[in-house]
């Protein structure tokens, strides 16, 4: 469960880090907003649940990889903070919305611009290999793929609730076409924490998520006994 105070204190600190010691706004504020737009009743799995589970791998497992801590700290915040299933275009509306966000509350701009860049990082999760900053938002992101079966079940099974509108047969093409763009990448996960504890288990996930999203075609043939 999500705890909005752990949260509030989490961000200010994350903001007040990005600025470097420099006096600005109460970080509060931009704090609730946030929360409100991650506790958005239409929302199932982009909540502020993930963005805890985020925060707890770049804090956790993920700690030292980053080169700037606080910058990936801030663009976990704002990768989902406008989110609406939809509508196309959600990470870059939502990297606008911390350029504006961060050059008011004093975020000098070549953090603000470095936190937007990660943002819009996460509309592929491919980041390059000289990029700590995005291999540590990118894993933190995807590290769900690699959870035990009964919580993967859980994450899928909210994400469908987020497309309730998608008609079953336009979901299944859709999300299988998206697993399938992700097990084309060279590596899921690019930090060496993520390549050692999460690839073998996320791909085995979404293979199997796959062939459930894959219907049988009324002609197939029965398969045969295994050896």
């Amino acid at each position: 469960m999500a705890d909005p105070d752990a949260l509030r204190a989490r961000f200010a600190a994350a903001l007040t880090g990005a600025r470097g010691g420099a006096d600005g706004p109460d970080p509060l504020p931009y704090a609730d907003h946030l929360l409100a737009r991650w506790n958005e009743p239409w929302r199932r799995y982009h909540t502020l649940t993930h963005l805890t589970a985020v925060l707890d791998h770049l804090d956790g497992v993920l700690a030292g990889h980053a080169a700037d801590p606080d910058a990936v700290r801030l663009a976990a915040w704002f990768h989902d903070a406008v989110y609406r299933p939809e509508r196309d275009g959600n990470e870059e509306r939502s990297a606008r919305l911390a350029e504006r966000a961060l050059a008011e509350a004093g975020v000098p701009g070549a953090r603000t611009a470095e936190v937007a860049r990660l943002v819009r990082l996460t509309t592929g999760h491919d980041p390059a290999p000289d990029d700590p900053d995005g291999q540590a938002l990118c894993d933190a992101d995807l590290a769900i793929l690699a959870a035990p079966p009964s919580a993967y079940a859980a994450y899928t099974a909210a994400v469908r609730e987020e497309y309730a509108f998608v008609p079953p047969d336009g979901f299944r093409a859709g999300r299988a076409e998206i697993l399938r763009g992700l097990l084309a990448l060279p590596a899921l996960f690019r930090t060496p924490y993520g390549a050692e504890h999460w690839e073998r288990t996320a791909r085995y996930n979404i293979a199997a998520e796959i062939d459930l999203l894959t219907p049988i075609a009324p002609n197939d043939p029965p398969e045969g006994p295994r050896p």
